[in-house]
């Protein structure tokens, strides 16, 4: 039987990816840039991000799919499924990544999906060992990788933005050649961090899901304590964001990536909570987690169209709070057509051409 709170939650991850990938689409390499004399607002958006959207809805997904690695192995009865599976996933996100969009996370999820398979019938106290060893290596590659060659603080009126904003208006040959080179090096950072990330917080989504979290949620005690841990490690990160030292800076990433897990299982809890002892249906958001691979790649297609052919002025323009309208228009429109599609077929487009292709 389909668990309807991990539809709920998926959709919730899908759509809440948006509010961080939105500043990529215009120029991928530098992301969100900002002006010299921010707006206030610019302050409130990032103390929220970094409290409960950065990273979060990333973890929330990795937690999911590392789940739903289990819950396929446990229906096949056989690896070679689920890795036919993750290959059609992996070209699906090479597709993406070089065609479309560097900042792809298919071929990354079947990547760290192939490693994940590995232990699957491993007892929980190895899940979390290895998830542990796993995250704890991808945090000192990245804290050491920062220290070595630190991120320089750019503003939007800066030589380098400009040139790079004025190279990004060529050609569509030009800016599928620079798509095409930010993915290779997306790829090549692949094997140092972004695998062992997520592959780690998968085999916590294995541990989760053997332990019925998106059955029944947390333990009171447990939901205290990780309510602590998930509350002060996003405070110290939000004290980072004001040290100049190199070291602090080193230390953002890694912080981040602990906060975003235990605020991802907190969410889960949330969301379980609220379903079974409250009656909240979240059907709208049920019908986006089905549809989650389909909306994700229709977000890349509205937002490169955006950023890049109608109006790639807003890189220049755009403050955080401006990104945040535009996304949660996005967001509206994407349930709105989540529940109508729902309403005539079972599945989504690119749900049925992956399971097509695996068979």
């Amino acid at each position: 039987m389909r668990n309807s709170h991990m539809d709920v939650i998926r959709g919730l991850a899908v759509l809440g990816l948006m509010y961080m990938n939105a500043y990529s689409f215009g120029l991928f390499e530098f992301g969100y840039v900002p002006l010299q004399s921010p707006p206030f607002s610019d302050h409130i958006i990032q103390w929220l991000s970094l409290s409960v959207i950065d990273g979060r809805f990333r973890s929330l997904f990795c937690l999911l799919f590392g789940a739903g690695l289990y819950i396929q192995w446990q229906r096949y009865q056989q690896v070679e499924q689920l890795q036919k599976r993750l290959k059609v996933l992996a070209v699906l996100g090479l597709l993406h990544g070089f065609l479309l969009w560097a900042g792809d996370i298919l071929f990354i999820y079947a990547c760290a999906g192939w490693l994940v398979i590995k232990y699957l019938d491993a007892s929980d106290e190895m899940l979390l060992k290895r998830g542990w060893q796993f995250l704890l290596l991808a945090a000192a590659i990245t804290f050491l990788l920062a220290l070595v060659d630190p991120k320089l603080i750019i503003y939007r009126d800066s030589a380098d933005f400009l040139a790079s904003y004025k190279a990004s208006r060529g050609s569509a040959l030009t800016i599928f050649v620079n798509n095409s080179v930010m993915f290779i090096v997306m790829l090549i950072a692949l094997p140092l961090i972004t695998l062992w990330m997520t592959a780690g917080l998968m085999l916590f989504g294995i541990y989760g899901y053997k332990n019925k979290l998106f059955e029944t949620g947390l333990t009171k005690f447990c939901k205290i304590k990780v309510l602590l841990i998930a509350l002060l490690l996003s405070a110290i990160r939000i004290s980072f964001e004001y040290q100049p030292s190199l070291f602090i800076s080193a230390l953002k990433e890694p912080v981040s990536w602990f906060a975003a897990l235990f605020t991802a299982i907190l969410i889960i809890h949330l969301v379980v909570m609220l379903t079974t002892k409250h009656g909240f249906h979240f059907i709208a958001l049920r019908c986006a987690g089905k549809l989650a691979l389909t909306l994700y790649l229709m977000q890349t297609i509205c937002l490169l169209l955006l950023f890049k052919v109608f109006y790639p002025h807003w890189v220049l323009s755009f403050n955080h709070l401006e990104y945040y309208v535009l996304v949660s228009g996005l967001v509206i429109f994407q349930l709105s057509v989540s529940v109508i599609y729902s309403c005539y077929f079972k599945q989504g487009p690119m749900e049925f051409i992956w399971r097509k292709l695996s068979r």
